[in-house]
């Protein structure tokens, strides 16, 4: 594949800026299509990121024959059927994330991806952006010596997109799989995977303590890496916003590194030597180093890091916790 082609299938909010805009600025990428049901919302999509097609029909998107590449992003619901549809047409596929509602759905994927030799690929972009690679870069030289555990702490005040009648897909389990936890952490357990091995095994308690929707919004969870590392997490989606905290502590041996996964750009070093702080801040669309590596996986000059089988790993991960 000399130049990959993409289509869009479900051209929402998590298109405007994270992602849509890369797949026209990536090296040897156009975008060149996309759909989404509401003829009005595609067509003003189309029109605002200059794509010279729209669809409100995703089979006639996936057999559009300028489009030889297919970015999925609608909610998780309907993943594993647009996948398994564009995969059957010959199409690679890049989805939104996390990958399916389930571990089950996500193997689905990845046989039909296995069966037709058609690539699948995840969008847990923090496997290429600059600050999460520092973060493996630290840890990869010792800096702290041997990585012993691993603390994630997320406490967020309630979002008022998530509340009343008309709150969002991510709360609810039936469209997203789970709820805020299953949106957020999923980038932080595929992340800590690709820096410190293989999870094996991981347990949890998941509760409705607010009543504000019916997902989860609390989960506590303990885990264990093949390497020996352990982990503990806690996720709260109802305090107040005085006690609203996101860090993640990786200790070592020899000191410990805290970082953010959503809210700030700073990475704190703490050894025997004192402490230092470093700051990587994302690029303007924060998928766009990750579309570059897929787009050169596509045409066979390097390897994307986040695969189907990769993305497949997180979602069982939060089965186990959250059941």
């Amino acid at each position: 594949m000399e130049s990959v082609q993409w289509g869009i299938i479900g051209c929402g909010d998590v298109t405007e800026v994270k992602s849509g805009p890369a797949f026209a600025k990536a090296p040897h990428s156009s975008l060149v299509a996309v759909m989404r049901r509401d003829a009005r919302k595609a067509a003003d999509y189309a029109q605002r990121h200059n794509v010279p097609t729209w669809y409100t029909d995703a089979d006639a998107l996936i057999n559009d024959p300028t489009v030889n590449a297919v970015y999925i992003a609608t909610p998780p619901d309907s993943h594993a059927d647009y996948a398994i549809r564009a995969m059957r047409a010959g199409k690679p596929v890049y989805v939104e994330k996390p990958m399916a509602l389930n571990a089950a759905e996500c193997e689905a994927m990845n046989q039909v991806s296995r069966e037709t030799g058609v690539p699948l690929f995840v969008a847990f972009y923090r496997r290429a952006l600059p600050y999460f690679l520092k973060v493996k870069e630290l840890v990869d030289s010792g800096v702290i010596g041997q990585v012993r555990s691993v603390s994630i702490q997320l406490n967020w005040p309630p979002n008022e997109r998530e509340l009343g009648p008309q709150a969002g897909w991510r709360v609810s389990p039936a469209i997203s799989g789970g709820g805020l936890f299953h949106d957020l952490a999923a980038h932080q357990f595929d992340f800590l995977e690709f820096l410190l091995g293989p999870i094996e095994s991981a347990s949890g308690i998941t509760r409705n303590q607010a009543g504000l929707y019916t997902a989860d919004d609390i989960v506590v969870g303990t885990f264990e890496f093949a390497s020996g590392v352990l982990g503990t997490g806690s996720w709260c989606f109802t305090v107040n916003p005085e006690q609203r905290i996101e860090q993640t502590q990786l200790v070592g041996s020899t000191g410990k590194i805290t970082f953010s996964f959503f809210e700030n750009f700073v990475i704190t070093i703490d050894t025997a030597a004192g402490s230092e702080t470093i700051t990587v801040p994302f690029p303007e669309h924060v998928q766009q180093p990750l579309i570059e590596l897929i787009v050169t996986d596509l045409r066979g000059r390097g390897k994307s890091p986040s695969t189907g089988e990769t993305g497949a790993r997180t979602s069982q991960i939060l089965d186990w916790i959250a059941g």
